[in-house]
């Protein structure tokens, strides 16, 4: 490395990452409280929510407006929820087939009178899909409300594209506020490396191996599933259909893609996830319009999550799930996702809903509750990668994708 080339984000991130569990495993070994870690980590995640609200809805009022005409808008609008669904629906079919193959809860037994979690009453399928529409649009800023923002946004930014030149001005006052915002992110992910590394040393502090052993199984196969989903889902569009080089995707990618590990946030991987695509060559009115929609409606690795806690759960009490109640845990799980806001541990919420579906008991929640940080990370990593890989794929549906830059990440 030449003497004036500082370290690229992603190397800081990996060096803080390291740094976290070498702290965290030292921290557990003596005994000391890890929460003293905390702080730090939660200081990050809050820099981040802060600027994520504003950036969803400048990004996509200002993509939205700037695709030119409403036809165009509506047809990249059906492309992208196409591609989530489907994306989707492979996820937590891949999920129900690799936990009937491995069988999770076989043998576990856990008193799940040990562990808590809190009770929630799920909403109505038909609840969920109101609710996308806010009463008030000012309390769902206020409230952060990342569905029923997008949703405004995407109807302000329709209604803009349809005046035309009429509200010239008042898009570039978007283009200038997204501007604004893309900065403010520089200056927070400058933090970044130190966020992760105290959000690392917690999450290693906290967890021993006494609460990992007994469901390490459940870990490996949530893990193992992504990985495959990658491969067989990802990957081959990537380099099949979007024709973009694995090497340069993967490097342009990695940034957002630590930021999700270690936040489990795929709202605090928005503003980096936006800054990759573009790299890759997605336009700014198709990037700034997927990703954020994407944030919210693209929940793969929570839909891989709660097909196997279904079947893990199920084996735990002992209770049949059979190939009906697994085909209705197929579809719930693809339409409560939709409604899962990218903040952590929002997956439990949406297990509920489906829990309360297919006859079993909540109880088994509190089994995964305990490891729920751990599968977090991995569901929210592929969570973003699908995101990033929705961008790029639509992008080149509409014929919009240019050459990625060739030094996207540095050395």
């Amino acid at each position: 490395m030449s003497k004036g080339k500082r370290l690229g984000l992603p190397a800081q991130m990996g060096i803080g990452m390291a740094l976290g569990i070498v702290l965290g495993m030292i921290w557990q070994a003596t005994g000391l409280d890890s929460s003293m870690f905390k702080p730090l980590g939660d200081l990050f995640i809050r820099l981040i929510r802060m600027i994520v609200v504003p950036l969803v809805f400048v990004s996509l009022v200002s993509g939205a407006a700037g695709m030119g005409n409403a036809a165009k808008l509506g047809r990249i609008a059906v492309k992208t929820i196409a591609y989530y669904v489907g994306t989707t629906g492979v996820a937590v079919a891949l999920g129900l087939l690799f936990a009937n193959f491995f069988d999770p809860g076989l043998g576990v037994d856990i008193a799940a009178g040990a562990a808590q979690v809190k009770k929630v009453v799920p909403p109505s399928i038909v609840d969920t899909m109101l609710n996308i529409v806010p009463l008030n649009p000012i309390a769902a800023f206020a409230e952060g409300n990342l569905l029923q923002i997008i949703f405004f946004a995407v109807m302000v930014g329709f209604c803009m594209s349809a005046l035309g030149d009429t509200v010239k001005p008042l898009l570039n006052l978007f283009e200038l506020g997204n501007s604004v915002m893309i900065k403010m992110t520089e200056k927070v992910m400058g933090y970044a490396p130190i966020g992760v590394a105290a959000l690392i040393a917690y999450t290693v502090g906290s967890y021993g191996l006494g609460i990992l052993l007994p469901l390490i199984k459940v870990i490996l196969v949530m893990y193992l599933v992504c990985l495959v989903h990658i491969c067989v889902t990802y990957l081959p569009l990537v380099v099949g259909v979007a024709r973009v080089p694995l090497k340069t995707f993967l490097r342009v990618m990695l940034e957002p893609l630590l930021v999700a590990f270690t936040t489990c946030s795929s709202a605090a991987a928005l503003p980096v996830n936006i800054r990759s695509v573009q790299r890759l060559g997605v336009p700014k009115s198709i990037s700034r319009f997927t990703i954020p929609l994407g944030t919210t409606l693209n929940m793969d690795g929570a839909a891989i999550y709660l097909g196997i806690a279904a079947v893990f759960v199920s084996q735990v009490y002992g209770i049949p799930l059979s190939i009906n109640a697994q085909v209705t845990v197929l579809f719930m799980a693809v339409l409560a996702s939709i409604g899962s806001v990218g903040v952590p541990s929002m997956a439990l919420v949406v297990m509920t809903m489906v829990f309360t579906q297919v006859g079993l008991p909540m109880e088994g929640i509190a089994l995964v509750a305990g490891v729920d940080r751990i599968l977090d990370m991995a569901r929210t990593t592929l969570n973003v990668l699908g995101d990033g890989t929705g961008a790029v794929i639509v992008s080149k549906l509409e014929n919009d994708l240019a050459e990625p830059e060739q030094e996207s990440v540095p050395a």
